[in-house]
């Protein structure tokens, strides 16, 4: 029944409306069960349908499967006739090109795939190029005045960039499923061997790049592999690639806005991280004025991300205040729609904010956090539970709950000891040793000892990753007895 729900909250009013009349029209007889059923879905009235259908299973599950049938058909058929996009536009001249060489209407349909094909050019539309070079090839002899010869050298060619496009997205789901595993599963592989390696059998080159979507997957990767490393010096040389890719481009732009948003966001990401903050915000803007396209069409799927992206950059670039008001109005405005790891990000950001401020608001946030630490494993990644499981941590001992901090510890080290010493990550159980020792004799601050343990953490020759700066900030703070934001500005200066 899952699967009815989250087709019907996919659908506005108006859908729905059309959805009944739709039933309605493939009714025989007077037969409005499923319609009945539908309007029980809407609405979540499961008394009644226990009432009407708890003893009768078979039925019920009969009923649901035809309506789950439907649903899908409807949705379908409703795509494809209302989709504007100018990709759905080709495919649909396509079609019709189709049913007119079937009906010998020779003419209209090869004005209808020449139509077809310039705007796949413009788009850049590959396999659609090909089906429209494939019908015509295949329909030639019905047109005596098509320039075959042409046709074939354009298939060709076009068929080389399609491979090409092919192999790279065979190499990006590959590399997107060992991702999945690495990030919720918590496997442990050599992600730069596994790139490399995947790459070379498939005969793809990462430097390659053909168009706004094979950019985008190249960018995904990059920014995947930068944060598992906590390194975003890595990924530089892709950062000047799309500049040029995209000044390139920029007539492509509003035809791939999808991927054009993403590829804006991915380079605003690694400015952020690299601390070049106005040149993330200018990328922040670019991607802000995109996402107002087409009335708004990717608005939805981007505003968290965006007003998060924007709050850091405000906080570690002097703008506490502002950066955690971005934060706050964003998460209050999230719709129940919205993707659970945007909305922990932005919670988890907030929280941050908080603690660098030592403004016990930190709390009120931290109590929304109410699922298992296997959850959030599974959900979110082992990345984002092991900063989460830190930061609580280290909001205990801010506030002095000493006792909840130490159980704490001992239950992150439990959980975590043996995963981060597998994915060498052993300065992470350095940093908790070194708050574990913190925490049970506090005095211990003030020896040089500890704060050259600290300080040795900190690499001022490399670009450190943002966040991990955060950390070592909040520990300083406490060696110098100094503000643990300015500490950590500081930290951000080098």
């Amino acid at each position: 029944m899952n699967a009815i729900h989250e087709i019907i909250n996919l659908m506005d009013n108006y859908d729905k409306k059309a959805f009944e009349s739709f039933l309605r029209e493939k009714n025989k007889r007077n037969d409005v069960q499923n319609i009945k059923l539908f309007k029980l879905l809407e609405t979540d009235d499961i008394i009644t349908i226990n009432k009407i259908y708890g003893t009768n299973n078979a039925a019920y599950h009969a009923l649901s499967k035809r309506l789950y049938d439907n649903l899908v058909s409807f949705m379908a058929n409703r795509t494809f006739v209302n989709n504007t996009g100018e990709a759905h536009d080709v495919l649909r001249l396509l079609v019709v090109s189709r049913l007119f060489l079937e009906h010998k209407l020779t003419k209209t349909a090869f004005k209808c795939l020449t139509k077809a094909e310039t705007k796949a050019i413009n788009l850049e539309h590959f396999s659609l190029l090909n089906e429209i070079y494939h019908t015509q090839i295949q329909y030639a002899h019905l047109n005596p005045q098509l320039p075959l010869d042409v046709v074939i050298e354009k298939f060709n060619a076009n068929k080389e960039k399609l491979n090409r496009e092919e192999q790279l997205n065979l190499g990006y789901a590959l590399l997107r499923r060992e991702l999945a595993d690495i990030v919720h599963k918590g496997k442990v592989i050599d992600f730069r061997e596994f790139i490399i390696g995947t790459m070379g059998k498939l005969g793809v080159s990462l430097t390659e790049i053909l168009t706004f979507k094979s950019l985008y997957q190249i960018l995904f990767i990059a920014n995947e592999y930068a944060s598992l490393n906590s390194n975003f010096t890595l990924v530089e040389p892709f950062v000047q690639k799309s500049y040029t890719f995209i000044n390139g481009k920029e007539e492509m732009a509003g035809k791939q806005l999808y991927y054009h948003i993403y590829i804006l966001y991915f380079m605003a990401n690694i400015h952020f991280r690299n601390r070049r903050f106005a040149e993330s915000e200018a990328m922040l803007q670019l991607m802000h004025t995109q996402m107002q396209q087409q009335n708004k069409r990717y608005h939805p799927l981007f505003y968290l991300r965006y007003f998060l992206l924007l709050s850091l950059n405000k906080n570690y670039n002097g703008e506490p205040e502002n950066a955690l008001a971005i934060a706050e109005n964003a998460l209050k405005d999230a719709s129940k729609k919205a993707d659970p790891l945007d909305v922990n990000d932005l919670r988890l950001a907030i929280i941050v904010f908080c603690l660098q401020q030592e403004d016990r608001a930190v709390s009120k946030y931290m109590r929304q956090y109410v699922q298992s630490d296997s959850w959030y494993e599974k959900k979110l990644g082992m990345v984002y539970a092991i900063r989460k499981s830190l930061v609580e941590i280290l909001m205990h001992i801010q506030f002095e709950n000493t006792e909840v901090a130490l159980s704490r510890l001992q239950s992150f080290k439990r959980r975590y000891k043996k995963y981060l010493a597998e994915v060498s990550e052993t300065r992470v159980m350095d940093y908790v040793l070194l708050v574990e020792k913190y925490v049970l004799r506090p005095e211990i601050v003030l020896s040089q000892a500890f704060k050259q343990s600290i300080e040795a953490m900190v690499q001022p020759n490399a670009q450190q990753d943002i966040f991990v700066l955060s950390f070592l900030g909040w520990l300083l703070a406490k060696a110098y007895r100094k503000p643990v934001y300015e500490v950590t500005l500081g930290l951000m200066k080098g």
